[in-house]
């Protein structure tokens, strides 16, 4: 499977210390890689396997954001 990518939008965020904390908890997701933007208040999420919506809801709720939305990256030069 070719590495997926995914850009998730995140309610909550205003500082380092955030993008610290939404980013430990993406990463810590088991096939994950992700990089947390605070300008653009969202996250690039680059997939080893398959990961549902709702595991990254859930990883985020739990250090108090919240996602506004998900959605798959396509095309060749993301």
């Amino acid at each position: 499977m070719a590495t997926m990518k995914k850009i998730i939008v995140i309610e909550g965020m205003n500082c380092e210390h955030c993008v610290a904390k939404a980013t430990k908890a993406l990463n810590s997701i088991d096939g994950v890689e992700a990089k947390v933007d605070l300008k653009k208040k969202s996250a690039i999420v680059n997939l080893k396997k398959d990961v549902d919506d709702q595991t990254f809801k859930d990883a985020l709720k739990e250090v108090d954001f919240e996602v506004v939305s998900i959605t798959e990256k396509k095309g060749l030069f993301s």
